[in-house]
Formats: C-alpha cells, sequence, structure tokens
C-alpha cells in the first residue's frame, strides 16, 4: 500500500477510499426556505442530493463540504439538516461558509453532535484532519 502525502493530507493509496467534494447544499429541513425561486433545477433538491449521494457515496468515502450545509439560523435549527447528513454514508469534512448562520464556537458544534450522535460530521475550523 502507498501513502501519499503532502504537508496537510495523507491518503493510503490501494485502498477503496474515494474523497469527494460539494458545497452549497442550503440543506431546509426543519424551515421553509424554498430553493426553486432559483430555477427548476433546485425543486426537490434535497431529495436528488440523497439520491445522488447514496449512488455515488461509499461508507469509507470522505466527503469535503466547504459551506453552506444548513440554512438553520441558530444550531438547535440544524438538527434535522445534520439528521439527513448523518443518515447518508461516508464521513463529511464540514467548513464554515457564508450562510452557515448556526455555525457557533467549534467546542459547541462538537459538543451538539456529541449529545445527538452524529458520528460521521467533522466540523474544521483552524485545524487540519489527515485521511
Amino acid at each position: 500500500m502507498k501513502v501519499w502525502q503532502n504537508k496537510y493530507i495523507r491518503i493510503l493509496k490501494g485502498t477503496d477510499m474515494g474523497i469527494y467534494a460539494i458545497s452549497d447544499l442550503h440543506l431546509a429541513k426543519s424551515i421553509e426556505k424554498p430553493m426553486d425561486i432559483f430555477g427548476n433545477n433546485w425543486v426537490s433538491y434535497m431529495e436528488k442530493i440523497e439520491e445522488n449521494w447514496l449512488k455515488t457515496i461509499g461508507h469509507d468515502d470522505f466527503v469535503i463540504i466547504p459551506g453552506d450545509l444548513s440554512w438553520a439560523t441558530y444550531l438547535k435549527d440544524a438538527f434535522d439538516d445534520f439528521s439527513f447528513m448523518e443518515s447518508l454514508p461516508g464521513t463529511k469534512l464540514i467548513l464554515k461558509g457564508n450562510h452557515d448562520y448556526w455555525w457557533t464556537t467549534h467546542k459547541k458544534i462538537n459538543e451538539f453532535c456529541f449529545e445527538n450522535d452524529f458520528k460521521s460530521l467533522v466540523f474544521l475550523q483552524n485545524q487540519s484532519y489527515i485521511i
């Protein structure tokens, strides 16, 4: 097994792991925030995300989500969106986007995830993550 490494990322080659990235999911499982005002591509967009995710992402894969995960304003309001993400396969590496108003401190987010058993969500703020 070969190891590819740079200053920030270490990847084990020869594994069945994949690394994907997607941003601007703008999930709205617990709030009324219609996205179809931006065009027909946004009709049933959360169902499309789930369908395509399940076709593409495996349990051992990593998905980088560089922002705008949820339209929630407060962390507690993001629960349904986090639950949705937790139900999908793979480890999700999440960074803060300009619309992630729910994002408080790293400590509070980690406590929220621990209390709600969100094990596949990893929130990155001023640190790195080794794959």
